[in-house]
């Protein structure tokens, strides 16, 4: 067995890539565009696993668009996405200065979740030990549910 993707179901697909792409910082690695289904698939992988993703060898998020209006619920019902980052505090820090919301501070220097215009929980981790605790995440509260 071999994991392939997650697919996230998205009500517009470009909020959703300015979030994935632009602020989370995924790369769009395939398009698929099909008129008789009526629904658009974009493949997206993180910055180290493009050439393994080309491949079909990295796990990738599929966001599904679905041409025809719908409104889809229980996106905290889904579970969360998870991505490991290099430096925790500056991820958190360049995605609040973009507008996203950090609704789980990483106040244990470990462990960060936001969410994504569809409101799907994503975990961000840091790569290898917690940094150490400082502010202001250390006496941050956390924003909504994650």
């Amino acid at each position: 067995m071999e994991y392939l993707h997650t697919m996230v179901r998205v009500t517009d697909l470009e909020v959703s890539l300015d979030f994935y792409c632009n602020k989370l910082g995924l790369r769009e690695i395939r398009r698929v565009d099909n008129e008789k289904g009526r629904f658009t698939l974009v493949f997206l992988a993180a910055p180290g696993d493009e050439s393994r993703a080309r491949e079909t060898r990295a796990p990738m998020v599929e966001l599904t668009y679905n041409w025809d209006p719908e409104i889809y619920t229980g996106g905290r019902n889904f579970g969360h996405l998870a991505y490991r980052v290099d430096d925790i505090y500056a991820t958190c820090a360049a995605l609040m200065a973009a507008g996203v919301t950090i609704n789980r501070p990483p106040r244990d220097g470990y462990m960060a979740f936001i969410r994504s215009p569809d409101n799907i929980s994503i975990e961000l981790l840091q790569k290898g030990e917690a940094l150490a605790p400082q502010e202001p995440w250390l006496s941050m509260p956390n924003t909504g549910v994650w």
